[in-house]
């Protein structure tokens, strides 16, 4: 595991968390919203906007708490097929606590594995590594 990415922002819409992906190549931010009436994490990657339901954080959390163990991340795009046992394909599973998608903007519904692990490594919640390819994350 290499060093952790350097992070920064309270979360906020004028002061979103700076993060970077897994691997280390690209930087986003991510921030708490509400949209409509649902309590929103707004990710945002270049010109791109994802949202992810807020719950996931918490439920990622436990979830990898149950796991006990590293858990690749999996990540891939909505179109995409998610690797079984991964956090991608939990993200999207009838079996999660939500039972779906934790991505809410249609056709950008992926990429959970991706862009939440670092979140919830900055929030002090996993542990995530930072290899070029195939990274994992463990609760913290």
């Amino acid at each position: 595991m290499t060093d952790t990415p350097i992070s920064s922002g309270a979360g906020t819409p004028d002061d979103p968390w700076l993060l970077k992906t897994p691997p280390l190549t690209s930087d986003y931010t991510m921030h708490r919203d509400t949209r409509d009436g649902t309590e929103v994490i707004v990710c945002t990657v270049g010109k791109s906007v994802l949202l992810y339901d807020a719950r996931c954080v918490d439920d990622l959390a436990a979830m990898l708490r149950d796991h006990g163990d590293w858990m690749p991340l999996g990540s891939a795009d909505e179109q995409k097929e998610a690797k079984p046992g991964t956090v991608e394909a939990w993200g999207r599973s009838a079996d999660n606590p939500i039972g779906g998608w934790y991505g809410l903007k249609k056709g950008m519904r992926g990429r959970f594995g991706m862009y939440v692990p670092p979140l919830l490594e900055h929030l002090g919640l996993a542990e995530v590594e930072h290899e070029p390819r195939n990274n994992r994350m463990r609760a913290s």
